[in-house]
């Protein structure tokens, strides 16, 4: 049972941090053509939060690098998320946030697929 629920947190958390840095690698040339686009943190903090929930059920029954992979990525995440929102700063941070939190999903997911089978 615990291998079915952390496989869905695994694909929940590459789903969400690869739709996530999709759409911040993508969102600026959008906004650059003239169809109306502006930037919403809003979105970005729906992205984080599904991230956080996933990384929080995962830490548990991880290894401690797993652990800190995700914990350092998803702080990333969240300091460029909340400099943009209460400062307006851009920071690149979440570029790298959202590759170590797919680089994270994707060892933890490959690791329990081996113990597993």
């Amino acid at each position: 049972m615990k291998k079915t629920t952390t496989s869905f947190y695994d694909i929940l958390g590459i789903s969400s941090a690869t739709l996530c840095l999709v759409h911040c690698l993508i969102f600026p040339i959008l906004t650059i053509l003239p169809l109306g686009f502006i930037h919403n943190p809003i979105i970005d903090l729906l992205f984080a939060s599904l991230g956080l929930f996933a990384i929080l059920k995962i830490i548990k029954n991880s290894a401690l690098l797993i652990s800190a992979i995700l914990v350092v990525s998803m702080s990333l995440i969240w300091i460029s998320i909340l400099s943009e929102l209460f400062f307006e700063i851009h920071l690149d941070l979440i570029y790298y946030g959202g590759i170590g939190m797919i680089t994270g999903h994707l060892i933890n997911y490959k690791l329990h697929r081996k113990q597993n089978h």
